[in-house]
């Protein structure tokens, strides 16, 4: 696979290339060990799609991303939070760790839900996501899972990891495409979602 485009937002790019520019040569040296071809393997259901013959398979993707990643030694990572229905309290409970979020609900007589996010890899205060599952699941990643590591200081920046368009057309319906998730994040403003982000774009 290669980079076809990169969007930084909220000077992610610029914070990690020069922080941890070793850690944004990983990522670049990772997705160009996938190896495209061997992932077109996807026999299609979808009458549309017949004419195209094979097809790029999310899960074979995803499986040489975990390879390569986790020989580098990035892992995958959860954060936990406790919720409630108050909405008193979990503003004071947002900045606590967990268990004081657990203790400042349960103290004030209500019941403490348990919710968790998980990303796939992380390394040294840097969060990967890979996504080639539905759309929809680009704008959980980038407003929910890095922010939610970011604001629990867990990590500094949030890479997410997508095909363009031409791979996308070229993979089942549904799965998300660069062009239309830059437009989406650009469209927020400049400090929406309130996180540093990477936005890498790839194709065979």
């Amino acid at each position: 696979m290669k980079i076809a485009k990169i969007h930084s937002h909220m000077n992610g790019l610029e914070y990690l290339g020069y922080h941890k520019n070793n850690l944004l040569d990983e990522i670049k040296d990772v997705i160009s060990q996938v190896d495209a071809a061997s992932c077109r393997i996807k026999e299609s259901r979808e009458a549309r799609k017949q004419d195209q013959g094979l097809l790029y398979s999310p899960k074979e993707m995803n499986r040489l991303f975990k390879l390569h990643f986790n020989a580098l030694g990035w892992e995958d990572e959860r954060v936990t939070n406790w919720l409630c229905s108050d909405l008193d309290v979990l503003k004071r409970s947002v900045t606590l760790s967990p268990e004081e979020q657990k203790k400042n609900i349960e103290d004030r007589g209500l019941t403490a839900i348990r919710s968790s996010n998980e990303t796939d890899f992380v390394k040294n205060r840097v969060a990967v996501e890979v996504q080639f599952g539905k759309y929809s699941f680009v704008a959980h990643d980038l407003f929910v899972k890095h922010m939610a590591f970011f604001s629990s200081d867990r990590i500094d920046v949030g890479v997410e990891i997508i095909p363009m368009k031409s791979l996308e057309k070229n993979m089942s319906s549904g799965v998300p495409y660069f062009e239309r998730d830059y437009f989406n994040l650009m469209r927020q403003g400049r400090g929406t979602p309130a996180v540093p982000l990477i936005l890498i774009g790839i194709e065979p």
